[in-house]
């Protein structure tokens, strides 16, 4: 065969020259994502990245009026006004904004709280006098479900792994503001019973490498006693707690949980403090060999809350718990009751910190990022009544 003319000579060194070069870049595209990865790894050194968050989701309305109610008149005009709130506040509305939350940092595991389920059914004094168990039975708002529907709409993204219920009560309501309808003369106003269920859950997040383990759940011993219209009435609280690898990490306890809210004695210890040492006691939750990841609206802080509300916090620094979130900017809440944009709350009410995320086993467990939620309104409504805390760890295990 007879040798190359000098035109097929040139296109052939130029095919040759450009696929040295493509070859150069490719060689050095992969020595600089080589560096870069060295680079991270230097920075992370050999841990597992691990992203968790805390939201409370508001439950709703104020309960305080009805607390404070110094009769059965009174007591059934406040229930009518809570759930009056809970109505106007738009749960299915604002569980669209908690959802884009939750997407936009893709936590592998969420503590929630104050995921309240909402019921109704006809007016009657019995299940708050105790001589019969609950009659309202019609959900009204299941908080949980509409969460997750926003959640996995179109891929299923998150799962529920652990539910724990809480305080349960229900209670007649006049929520017509009609008077006279009732069916006796003890609460002749009250045409509707209205029941609160609260629920703290852990959600996982699916198709992230999160594998759980040993969910379990409870109530505190230490608990919150009112008295509502005549009738005594225990505050039930407590926590939900499960261990995880994340990524191929080595395994973790994560804990999350709600502490008393409505305990404003300066008694030592107080309520929530007892509920605090519970949680780090002997055979609590938060004391175990694995490195623990609690998280939760603590109602307590060290330094942006005032006196006897920084006892529990307190507790959980002394038994060995740090912080590992942000406080800048603070998160905690807003001071209307109503979550419409322009019914009176304003970022400038966020003005202290009670939702935390704290580890135990501090060696183990270091703080890459945090970041606060939620803290304008989106689909004219406010989220909750808290800003959201978001947390980075990195897991040295």
């Amino acid at each position: 065969m007879g040798g190359r003319n000098p035109i097929e000579e040139e296109i052939l060194n130029r095919i040759i020259g450009s696929a040295r070069r493509l070859a150069l870049l490719l060689a050095a595209a992969l020595l600089l994502t080589g560096l870069l990865a060295g680079s991270a790894e230097a920075k992370l050194g050999k841990g597992h990245q691990v992203n968790v968050m805390t939201r409370n989701l508001y439950l709703g309305a104020d309960l305080a009026p009805a607390i404070a109610a110094k009769n059965t008149n009174e007591f059934v005009e406040a229930n009518g006004k809570i759930l009056r709130d809970v109505t106007a506040n738009n749960f299915p509305v604002r569980a669209k904004g908690l959802a884009k939350e939750i997407l936009k940092k893709k936590p592998d595991l969420v503590g929630l709280q104050e995921v309240a389920l909402w019921r109704t059914g006809p007016p009657s004094l019995e299940p708050l006098l105790g001589t019969a168990g609950p009659t309202a039975t019609t959900v009204r708002y299941d908080y949980l479900a509409e969460l997750l529907a926003q959640l996995n709409k179109g891929k299923k993204l998150y799962r529920p792994a652990v539910v724990q219920q809480e305080f349960d009560f229900e209670a007649p309501a006049d929520e017509n503001g009609v008077a006279g309808d009732g069916p006796n003369g003890f609460i002749k106003d009250a045409e509707i019973n209205g029941r609160l269920t609260m629920r703290d859950v852990i959600l996982v997040r699916l198709g992230a490498g999160v594998v759980t383990s040993h969910p379990r759940k409870g109530n505190f011993a230490a608990m919150l006693t009112v008295h509502l219209s005549g009738v005594e009435v225990k505050v039930l609280r407590g926590w939900t707690a499960l261990d995880a690898k994340v990524r191929g990490s080595g395994k973790f306890r994560f804990v999350n949980t709600h502490l008393e809210a409505f305990d404003d004695s300066n008694e030592v210890p107080s309520i929530r403090a007892q509920q605090a040492a519970e949680l780090v006691a002997k055979g609590g939750p938060a004391t175990t060999g694995l490195p623990v990841i609690l998280v939760g609206d603590l109602n307590s802080d060290d330094n942006t809350v005032e006196g006897g509300d920084r006892q529990a916090y307190q507790t959980l620094v002394k038994a060995g718990m740090r912080e590992r979130s942000t406080d800048n900017p603070l998160g905690c809440c807003l001071k209307s009751s109503l979550l419409a944009v322009g019914a009176g709350g304003s970022v400038a009410d966020f003005d202290h910190q009670v939702d935390h995320v704290m580890t135990r086993d501090p060696k183990q467990v270091k703080l890459l990022s945090s970041a606060v939620t939620g803290r304008q309104p989106v689909n004219g409504y406010w989220d909750s009544d808290h800003a959201g805390l978001f947390s980075s760890l990195l897991l040295l295990r």
